[in-house]
């Protein structure tokens, strides 16, 4: 399929009533297909709010269609809105710890989903342990040293997790002391949240 035809595929899920966060809707993207503007078409499908609705096709669509066009970062948030589907959604309000106290960070976290640290999620016993999940930093291309933003997370385990609700305190490690402080601000089941665990 060529890029026009897989974005017109993506907005056929789209529901009629489905607004993306700058209000527009699946006709707004039929009609820049029409001018053949798939940038502007991609934009629009990847700006919709979460919703079951967003399937793992419907992503697997614009991954596809990213990737016929060369956006390696559209790329990857396909991709990992992709694992969100299949998955569910986990959304944190991160506060990283200064860079020059006990494990302070003094790079960036990387916006798209490299970095793997471990977490202390709290459940579901206290000796769990700590359990790794990526993070993807929402509307930033990164968090600097000592910085906070909106993250969203991916569990290497993801039914580990699921115990979390939003006001959730979770912490951050990347050694022996606490890298940053997490409030879980979203948390979203998979459907039917009983399939197969993994990336």
């Amino acid at each position: 399929m060529d890029v026009p035809e897989l974005l017109a595929r993506a907005c056929a899920l789209v529901p009629g009533d489905a607004r993306s966060d700058a209000g527009l809707s699946a006709g707004d993207v039929r009609e820049y297909l029409r001018l053949t503007e798939w940038d502007s078409a991609l934009g629009i499908l990847g700006d919709f709010p979460d919703s079951p609705w967003q399937t793992v096709e419907f992503w697997s669509l614009l991954e596809r269609a990213a990737g016929r066009m060369w956006l390696d970062r559209e790329v990857a948030w396909c991709r990992w809105r992709g694992w969100e589907a299949r998955h569910g959604v986990i959304r944190a309000e991160l506060r990283l710890v200064p860079p020059d106290a006990a494990g302070g960070r003094r790079l960036p976290i990387p916006g798209e989903g490299r970095l793997r640290p471990m977490w202390a999620i709290g459940a579901p016993s206290p000796d769990a342990g700590l359990h790794v999940a990526r993070v993807w930093v929402e509307s930033a291309p990164e968090i600097p040293p000592g910085g906070h933003g909106v993250i969203r997370l991916a569990p290497l385990t993801p039914a580990d997790w699921r115990h979390l609700e939003p006001g959730a305190p979770i912490t951050m490690h990347e050694g022996r002391p606490v890298a940053g402080t997490a409030t879980i601000v979203q948390v979203t089941a998979p459907p039917g949240h009983d399939g197969a665990e993994g990336e």
